[in-house]
């Protein structure tokens, strides 16, 4: 693992489950900050230059999609890798977030928090190379 712990910003407004993440993240060695909805996700992802974000969909505020589509009209953010995690697991929802732009789609229904962990970490990877 590199010297410098990879960040991770993780918007998700279930306090339990972001929770439930940052402590795995935490203990697979990530350096991970968390927002509770999309607005506060938004500004996180231009101040605290996150390696990867992991982007819920059904959010206060501002959904992910808003988030997603801000991102990438910034030139701060516009670059970020996003993951989408999500519920919601429709084809025309995963189609969308692929347009606009998320690296990957995970339906958190089938996913545990180890295998959130495991996606980025062949996300984060594949991005080195």
């Amino acid at each position: 693992m590199a010297d410098a712990k990879v960040k991770i910003l993780l918007i998700e407004d279930e306090e339990m489950l972001a929770n439930m993440y940052e402590v795995k993240f935490q203990n697979e060695g990530f350096d991970i900050t968390k927002a509770l909805d999309g607005a506060a996700g938004l500004e996180l992802s231009k101040t605290t230059s996150p390696d990867l974000v992991l982007l819920d969909v059904i959010m206060p505020k501002m959904d992910g999609f808003s988030v997603l589509r801000a991102m990438r009209e910034d030139p701060k953010t516009k670059d970020l890798p996003v993951i989408l995690l999500t519920n919601l697991g429709q084809d025309e929802d995963v189609a969308k977030g692929k347009e606009l732009g998320a690296i990957g789609y995970l339906v958190k229904a089938n996913v545990t928090p180890a295998e959130v962990v495991e996606s980025v970490k062949r996300e984060l990877a594949k991005l080195k190379k």
